[in-house]
């Protein structure tokens, strides 16, 4: 202010001053948690009465198909002796002291980028546990070129099928692509422990007598029939039978206590409703916990119930459109792709590079990027790793696709939304208004191929 404007009488009332008696536009209260939740609104939602819903499926012969966990200390990785049930071969075994000493007798190796774990054609005389690292699976192709048959990682093994056979050879080659550990169980070693214990022999026995019927590609009780025939042969009769123990799923339940002093509620509830407020801000806070814990819930979090045949790893670390073609070839009818923003972001940088530009899709008004006609959708509920690792999901929907649905009951008592109450507590000595907000929900997979997780997706490059 120069002072000739110091000088000068004010000739009309300052805005500080009129603010006083003007009504401010506010806007309702902000929060910067609420995210698109796309699994949300594209998951179909199944009425559940009575709190459990039961998925039956045809009967399935489980032969063991699981990774492996290892404890560490400094350098030292240790086989955890439970875990070894995961092996085929000992699948059901429960002898824990034998597991224990099966456990001891694993060495620990350290592998190279570059260096071969097995060789095709040399004796297959040791099973080999993948405590960290990322190998390539490498074959003969039919006109003699090296084809990648799989890649293993974390927790992955081979070679366990020698422990119930005869002597054979590796029919592959095991070539590491990073370095890492691995725990090798050396034929012989596994052999003198067998030949201590009558219950491992009786169990690797009826491991050789193979499965209890006979089965389908997917491991299921097979339905026998008769094709292509002539004359009057007698046909087979049949039956399609079910899992005695299909597996059910509880609803799961976020709740929290919104409290609000009865002397906001009264004086300071213009133009706003202040309870309505809270109310809000609290409701869009449980669907965000709701949205995680679909993701990443032990139980029934889609992370951890995608069928191990349906995990695979990334070839070269980040995200590369063979990667999602190998993800989508992997089930029928995939109808989207779950990512973390930062993952659809490495996949877009490998696409770039490879001169690839995906057409996007118009969803609600908006455009999502997508991979084969398939919208990519973004959560930021999938977890990113210290090393800057994450997954990818791709699924199927629908109860009529066998695919994955979410699971609600509606109708609660005191409903506010779908699946989620708001019930009066009564007001303290305190004059305190407390509300019990619920919301329950869970999500079931219907058939494996339903879900398929890329696993390892590397974000740094």
């Amino acid at each position: 202010m120069t002072e000739f404007d110091a000088g000068r009488a004010q000739l009309s009332l300052g805005t500080a001053a009129a603010r006083n008696l003007a009504t401010t536009t506010k806007t309702a209260p902000q929060m910067q948690e609420i995210s698109s939740r796309w699994l949300l609104r594209m998951l179909p939602w199944v009425q559940v009465s009575g709190g459990t819903y039961r998925v039956n499926r045809r009967l399935s012969y489980t032969v063991g198909d699981g990774r492996v966990s290892f404890t560490t200390v400094g350098s030292q990785v240790k086989v955890v002796p439970a875990e070894l049930c995961e092996l085929p071969t000992l699948r059901n075994f429960d002898d824990s002291e034998l597991l224990q000493a099966l456990g001891e007798r694993f060495a620990q190796r350290e592998f190279a980028a570059g260096e071969v774990l097995a060789q095709a054609g040399r004796p297959a005389d040791e099973v080999v546990l993948i405590a960290h690292g990322k190998l390539n699976k490498v074959g003969t192709g039919p006109y003699g070129d090296e084809v990648i048959l799989g890649v293993l990682a974390n927790g992955d093994h081979f070679g366990d099928e020698m422990l119930a056979g005869p002597q054979a050879e590796w029919e592959f080659t095991v070539k590491a692509i990073t370095a890492g550990t691995a725990m090798i169980l050396p034929r012989q070693a596994f052999q003198e422990l067998a030949d201590q214990s009558q219950a491992l022999q009786a169990h690797l026995h009826r491991v050789q007598a193979g499965p209890k019927g006979p089965q389908n590609k997917y491991g299921e009780a097979a339905i026998e029939m008769a094709a292509g025939h002539a004359g009057e042969p007698d046909l087979p009769g049949t039956f399609v039978d079910y899992e005695v123990s299909p597996r059910e799923y509880e609803l799961s339940v976020a709740q929290t206590v919104l409290r609000v002093h009865s002397r906001v509620a009264d004086l300071y509830n213009d133009p706003m409703d202040q309870i309505e407020q809270q109310l809000r801000l609290t409701i869009e806070a449980l669907r965000e916990r709701q949205e995680h814990e679909l993701i990443n819930n032990p139980d029934f979090g889609l992370l951890h119930n995608a069928d191990l045949k349906q995990r695979i790893h990334t070839r070269s670390g980040p995200p590369t459109p063979d990667d999602l073609d190998e993800l989508l070839s992997r089930r029928r009818n995939t109808q989207f792709i779950l990512a973390h923003p930062y993952a659809i972001a490495a996949f877009g940088r490998e696409c770039n590079s490879r001169g690839i530009y995906p057409v996007g899709l118009d969803i609600g008004g908006g455009t999502v990027p997508a991979w084969r006609g398939v919208p990519i959708f973004s959560c930021n509920k999938i977890p990113i790793t210290g090393t800057r690792t994450t997954s990818i999901l791709a699924m199927r929907t629908g109860e009529d696709n066998q695919g994955v649905v979410g699971l609600h009951q509606t109708g609660i008592p005191d409903e506010y939304q779908p699946s989620l109450s708001v019930r009066f507590m009564g007001i303290s000595e305190k004059a305190i208004i407390s509300y019990l907000v619920s919301a329950y929900y869970s999500a079931a997979v219907l058939v494996p191929d339903a879900l398929g997780i890329l696993e390892d997706v590397e974000l740094g490059h």
